[in-house]
């Protein structure tokens, strides 16, 4: 093995890595559509192979993140302390 065909496979395995990262967000967005489009949690863990607590951490973490931003505008978050 060379240096440049290393430095080859690098690139691809680093490539790989961004597009597991997109497809890990957007199966994320899809599961959270799918608990709140009423699909039964035993459903989403047989189409995903997820856990429920897999399942249950990655819609749990939506609602954090709805949350956090719904404090961040609030007007009591914007006052000088």
């Amino acid at each position: 093995m060379d240096k440049r065909s290393l430095a080859q496979l690098a690139g691809r395995f680093r490539a790989a890595e961004a597009r597991t990262e997109i497809l890990r967000q957007e199966l994320a967005a899809a599961i959270r559509q799918a608990d709140t489009d009423g699909v039964a949690q035993k459903d989403i863990c047989e189409a995903t192979g997820y856990t429920r607590q897999q399942v249950r951490r990655i819609v749990k973490a939506d609602a954090a993140d709805r949350d956090d931003e719904q404090s961040a505008s609030s007007p009591q978050h914007n006052e000088a302390h």
